[in-house]
């Protein structure tokens, strides 16, 4: 246990988050049972830590961080080393990769229910249904999902401002006013396209190389966390990859699910799980029309978010795509994307028609009084006419 306590002390001194995460108050931090999920790299870890900085202080042996790809867990369960923990006082254990130990969810169950004034703060893979696939958590664990940087967040991160989010009414309602007060402080296009290329994952700032990086976290993604986790022989390996690498170069469309199955060997089916598992480990997103959704096939396949675009397949990048890309990922952490019955638009909340569009086009078409217009290439909008920029103000 001493061991564990120096490492988390150590841990806890040496982590500095650059940007403090939306997430960290959203939380209600008075559950017992708390699941925070994330693709790999959106810097699960760091919050973890950072959320224990933020509320204990160093020494405080009333919260210890854990992480189970220690070999120490192999021998020993998350139930007896948590009781360990509670008996000589703990109140928050903090358990990150929960998902590495055998029989987690029962194991966390135990712990909820043995030790009444234990909270355990966990996290987990985007791959994990926490509640779906781990009946016996239904009803205690509160889950989150923590995401990769806002357009915000990064812009922040770059210039030292505290710029705040807004919600998709305030931006769609008062753009204008809100850019009028944040281009005197920063013009947001300086840093856009540094953004859609690498600033999604919060290990751009790691003195290594970004694409080298991105394609190692996207294959771990794959190996570990929907092969190991949705108990997937190894030998499936290169289908699943074979397949993701087919989706990122078919760009932004429906899948020929028929032409994949044939291309990489096995049923219709198996490829739609496949898509499936791919979408749940934040690897690609699925569109569907409004009265649709999985198992049916989606009408469009867009990568997660616009770094993978420029890791996977960097000679054929398509700016419209990226444009795209970047607004349904934006969209996704608290509004429904699907995709308008009649047109080349998304449909957000079921109730508003959006159109990604070039500002330099825009100005040429002819324009719909029904439909938001998200602009790219501007800082300013009007009207209907709202730039790109600004939806990645969204959190």
């Amino acid at each position: 246990m001493e061991e564990f306590f120096r490492t988390h002390t150590y841990l806890v001194e040496h982590t500095n988050a650059a940007v403090r995460r939306n997430l960290m108050d959203e939380i209600d931090w008075s559950h017992r049972m708390i699941g925070i999920k994330g693709t790999r790299g959106v810097g699960k870890t760091t919050f973890l830590l950072q959320y224990a900085k933020e509320h204990f202080s160093t020494g405080d042996r009333h919260c210890l961080y854990v992480n189970m790809n220690n070999f120490y867990f192999q021998g020993r369960s998350i139930a007896d080393f948590a009781g360990e923990f509670y008996r000589h006082g703990g109140k928050v254990l903090l358990v990150d990769q929960v998902f590495k130990c055998s029989d987690w969810s029962s194991e966390l169950r135990k712990c909820y229910d043995q030790y009444p004034n234990l909270k355990i703060v966990f996290t987990g893979s985007s791959v994990m249904r926490l509640k779906e696939e781990n009946p016996e958590l239904n009803g205690i664990v509160k889950s989150y999902n923590l995401r990769g940087f806002s357009f915000r967040e990064f812009l922040n991160l770059q210039t030292d401002l505290s710029l705040r989010s807004y919600t998709l009414d305030e931006i769609i309602d008062n753009h204008e006013q809100i850019a009028k007060e944040i281009l005197p402080q920063v013009s947001p296009m300086r840093y856009f396209q540094d953004y859609v290329h690498h600033g999604f994952y919060p290990f751009y700032q790691e003195h290594r190389n970004y694409s080298e990086n991105l394609l190692k976290t996207m294959n771990m993604m794959i190996e570990v966390d929907i092969l190991l986790i949705k108990q997937i022989e190894l030998k499936y390996l290169t289908k699943i990859k074979k397949l993701f690498y087919q989706l990122a170069v078919e760009e932004s469309k429906a899948p020929n699910v028929s032409m994949l199955a044939n291309e990489i060997e096995t049923s219709r089916a198996t490829v739609m799980n496949y898509i499936k598992y791919l979408a749940d480990a934040r690897l690609i997103n699925m569109i569907y029309p409004e009265d649709q959704e999985f198992p049916k096939k989606p009408t469009k396949v867009m990568m997660h978010n616009s770094n993978l675009m420029y890791a996977i397949y960097p000679i054929k990048v398509d700016v419209q795509n990226v444009m795209e890309t970047f607004f349904v990922n934006s969209m996704w952490k608290d509004h429904t994307v699907h995709q308008h019955a009649r047109e080349t638009a998304y449909l957000v909340d079921k109730s508003m028609r959006f159109k990604v569009v070039n500002a330099d086009l825009c100005r040429k078409m002819r324009k719909s009084s029904d439909v938001l217009y998200a602009k790219y290439n501007t800082e300013v909008g009007r009207g209907n006419e709202i730039p790109l920029w600004l939806f990645g103000f969204l959190y």
